[in-house]
């Protein structure tokens, strides 16, 4: 990429750590902490014919791929994760409240999982786990071809 490499990886982790924030804070309430219950989140996906096993996959791609995400490692892993959630929630939860959130719409989870797509399509970004060992395995390869 011409231009200003660093502001582009300081924008993408800029970016990460929203998103990992948001994810982890929404996955952590989905256990309990924060005022949440995991047993009223595992009954209320089971009202939305969500079966356990989905729930706790739900709760695994925020908290954990929200850690991933801010780490940015296994981060389009974890982008995809969370922007599959995102799809999930608003179709389930937020499509028939309309676009505003202060009706309980579509327009925070697309927010975020909007973002989860451009880190996917994009990737993480120079301040990435994922970009160091790219680049370890770039030298390690570099070295052995002949």
């Amino acid at each position: 990429m011409k231009g200003n490499r660093f502001g582009f990886d300081l924008g993408l982790f800029v970016l990460r750590l929203a998103i990992g924030v948001i994810f982890i804070a929404h996955g952590a309430q989905k256990i309990g902490l924060f005022g949440g219950d995991l047993q009223k989140t595992i009954s209320g996906f089971e009202a939305m014919g969500i079966p356990p096993i989905l729930t706790y996959c739900s709760i695994a791609a925020e908290l954990g791929g929200g850690i991933l995400m801010i780490l940015g490692f296994l981060g389009r892993f974890a982008a995809f994760a969370g922007a599959v959630n995102m799809g999930v929630a608003i179709a389930k939860v937020h499509i028939h409240n309309g676009l505003f959130n202060q009706n309980q719409g579509f327009e925070f989870p697309m927010a975020v999982g909007a973002i989860a797509l451009a880190l996917l399509f994009i990737g993480m970004g120079g301040f990435s786990i994922d970009a160091k060992l790219a680049s370890k395995m770039d030298k390690v390869i570099g070295k052995n071809a002949t």
